[in-house]
């Protein structure tokens, strides 16, 4: 037999056997149980700042993540310069913001601005993005980030270094946190992209080996500020 008609034949043999009826079928009956609370299987998290950022820096690093808790912006920005210079960077793609605007001045790189119009082509060709986020989610060690508060969907993905750079009040407790805050920011008006970012793009899907850098940056750098 061909694998077409095995694959028919099972098809078949499938058809015989009726379906259970759909969830939404027969009289009402009781409410179905809610699923279990995700703070279930989710590590605690302390109730200090110190707490959660400790716990941020452990999970970042345990998704193979880059986490630096800097004292100062002059702390960041000479932290940024050693990466440039040791990853070569000749060009960033950034958005404008309080923080951005300050690191890359200092930088002194050839930039690819995302507030306005750009080519797809030069962002891809950047070394490095270097956008901000809406918040730091301690519990799962993600950055969550929004087109408005991380200069649109493609920054934080073309580039094969992404830099994240972070005050300390972002820092959210757990997931729950963090989606009432931009529930709050963007008072129920969601921006057409917001994603929670766990380390650096990663495949497993060939022979379970773990890679890198697979379908977005290879690297995921956090510099939080004071």
């Amino acid at each position: 037999m061909t694998n077409r008609e095995v694959i028919l034949g099972r098809i078949r043999e499938a058809l015989k056997i009726a379906a259970p009826p759909a969830l939404h079928e027969g009289p009402p009956g009781p409410a179905a149980p809610l699923p279990a609370s995700p703070q279930k299987w989710l590590p605690p998290v302390g109730e200090t700042l110190e707490e959660q950022v400790q716990l941020f820096r452990r999970n970042a690093e345990e998704l193979k993540a880059e986490f630096y808790d800097c004292t100062a912006l002059n702390e960041a920005i000479q932290y940024l310069k050693k990466l440039a210079a040791t990853g070569g960077w000749k060009n960033i793609g950034r958005h404008r913001g309080e923080l951005t605007d300050a690191v890359a001045r200092e930088l002194g790189l050839q930039e690819v601005l995302t507030d306005h119009g750009y080519a797809l082509n030069d962002l891809e060709s950047c070394d490095a993005a270097l956008t901000e986020c809406d918040a730091l989610v301690a519990q799962t060690g993600s950055v969550l980030v929004s087109a408005p508060g991380a200069g649109g969907r493609a920054l934080s993905v073309l580039p094969p270094h992404h830099v994240v750079l972070a005050r300390r009040n972002q820092m959210v407790p757990d997931l729950g946190a963090a989606l009432r805050g931009a529930q709050e920011k963007f008072k129920g008006q969601f921006p057409s992209f917001l994603s929670f970012i766990s380390g650096p793009s990663r495949t497993g899907d060939i022979e379970r080996i773990l890679v890198l850098g697979a379908h977005g940056p290879k690297k995921l750098t956090v510099l939080l500020l004071p």
